[in-house]
């Protein structure tokens, strides 16, 4: 909360990039990053399949739209990095166009400092075994199936494709303006505290005094007199269905 009122009051600009295998935490620990956030403040960039537009666009136009103004966080689930991944791996980019990236890719994010962006870039670990017991468990529990896709699938037949593209892209990314920080994930609890605290700990902001609010005394009556109620269509009380909690 204090960093939020910090960036929001200086105007700041504050990216965070989560990266790292599937099943690795990354969802979760977004969403307690942002669990008592202004979502006016603090916004989640999720990014589909690019359209056939954006695939003949310059490859980091698309997120380029969605960096912050002055007083703005964006938290990147999965980003630009795609096409160091996910892409290479599974033969959705040619050979030339990984190589371009990984060129270009030290340029961008020192474009994007030297602006004046603060950014953060996350890589979440996590071992085959425990990922492939977070998958199970995704596979059989209905609330969360949706997250296992067949590329998530595929990924645990290239492990060690993953690994080598994990690996060269550090090689060529992790610089000194923009290093990468790697979050251990295997208990995932720790993985969230762990990260939250770190990226508190980077970010140099102070606490801002709230300003100063009282409640009013409600003021008398007026006369004002509420319709009746059934001259509005109310939402049926499901809840008195289910029985006590």
């Amino acid at each position: 909360m204090k960093l939020q009122e910090w960036v929001r009051v200086t105007g700041a600009r504050l990216v965070v990039v989560f990266e790292g295998r599937d099943a690795a935490g990354k969802g979760s620990t977004i969403k307690r990053v942002i669990e008592y956030l202004n979502p006016r403040v603090v916004r989640i960039v999720a990014l589909p399949v690019p359209t056939e537009r954006q695939r003949t666009q310059w490859y980091f136009q698309r997120y380029v739209e969605h960096l912050p103004a002055a007083g703005e966080v964006v938290l990147f689930d999965r980003s630009w990095y795609n096409r160091a991944g996910v892409e290479h791996v599974m033969g959705l980019c040619t050979e030339e166009e990984y190589a371009r990236f990984l060129r270009q890719c030290p340029v961008f994010e020192r474009l994007l400092i030297e602006d004046g962006i603060l950014l953060r870039k996350y890589w979440f670990s996590v071992s085959d075994a425990e990922q492939e017991t977070r998958f199970h468990e995704r596979l059989e529990d209905p609330m969360r199936r949706w997250k296992l896709s067949s590329i998530d699938v595929e990924s645990i037949l290239r492990w060690e494709d993953y690994s080598r593209a994990k690996d060269e892209m550090f090689r060529h990314t992790d610089t000194p303006e923009a290093p990468w920080y790697v979050v251990e994930s295997e208990d995932k609890r720790r993985a969230r505290i762990n990260m939250i605290a770190h990226l508190l700990s980077t970010v140099p902001y102070d606490e801002i005094e709230p300003p100063r609010l009282t409640l009013p005394a409600r003021p008398l009556s007026t006369g004002y007199r509420r319709p009746p109620r059934e001259t509005q269509t109310y939402v049926p009380d499901h809840s008195a269905t289910l029985g006590e909690p």
